[in-house]
């Protein structure tokens, strides 16, 4: 179903099309939801882009009297199941006068399933895509996912310097197995910096998984304060795509 020169969306398993799944020029147009939370915001604009007239400015404001979490993502829905192979992909730039904090955490994007009434779970992400300071970080989340006991998670640090003010490319591979026989790969600006054959990369279910790209500050939650003194964050996104090869997801190829 196309929607427009711009956007293809097929809400299916990668593993069912030897084709790209979705894509997105930096619009809010064709998105399965466009979540903002509290103050933040989600914005199509004009003034800064990677490619094409537009792209996604996600801001988020640090409230101290606020105990809830700090998401401004737009989300693509049944991106995975345990089984499938696939490609994703995009740009982000955060703000030039973006102040890295060593000691806080602001995610980029993460993958993310409902698994609500399945004992004391209800969301909860796999691979996810982080800052802390300056540098870039990555994640799979394996095991069973009940009891939360049983998740075990691998992260991946210091994979990158990320720069403020400047474009960066994201491109995740991933053999989503639950078993040995997994693989997860990431390539920073064109270049391969995580490659991990034989691993398990996600958890014993088949529950659908949405990707999620956007600005969450979830340090802000997580550590119950804002360490540092810029309250406002914003993100700029551009070329968000997921495919059965490379080619589909580089924001520099589709």
């Amino acid at each position: 179903m196309i929607l427009s020169p711009l956007i293809l969306l097929i809400f299916s398993p990668l593993s069912a099309y030897a084709t790209q799944i979705f894509s997105n020029s930096g619009t809010l147009s064709g998105w399965a939801y466009v979540h903002e939370e509290h103050s933040g915001s989600v914005q199509e604009v004009t003034n800064i882009n990677y490619q094409g007239p537009t792209a996604l400015k996600m801001t988020q404001i640090y409230d101290a009297n606020y105990g809830g979490r700090y998401h401004s993502e737009v989300r693509m829905t049944n991106v995975y199941r345990r089984g499938d192979v696939g490609f994703y992909g995009f740009m982000f730039r955060l703000q030039e006068s973006w102040q890295f904090s060593p000691a806080q955490s602001y995610n980029l994007a993460q993958f993310i399933a409902d698994f609500s009434g399945e004992c004391e779970e209800d969301w909860m992400p796999s691979s996810m895509i982080w800052l802390v300071g300056d540098k870039l970080y990555s994640r799979v989340k394996t095991g069973n996912v009940c009891p939360k006991s049983a998740q075990i998670t691998n992260t991946f640090a210091n994979l990158a310097t990320v720069t403020p003010g400047v474009w960066h490319k994201i491109v995740i591979q991933s053999s989503w197995k639950s078993d040995n026989t997994g693989y997860y790969k990431l390539w920073f600006d064109g270049q391969k910096v995580l490659e991990r054959f034989n691993i398990p990369t996600t958890v014993a279910k088949d529950n659908a998984f949405e990707f999620r790209v956007g600005l969450y500050a979830n340090g802000w939650y997580d550590d119950g304060e804002m360490k540092g003194t810029q309250g406002t964050r914003q993100v700029w996104y551009d070329e968000i795509a997921a495919g059965a090869t490379f080619a589909d997801a580089d924001p520099d190829q589709w």
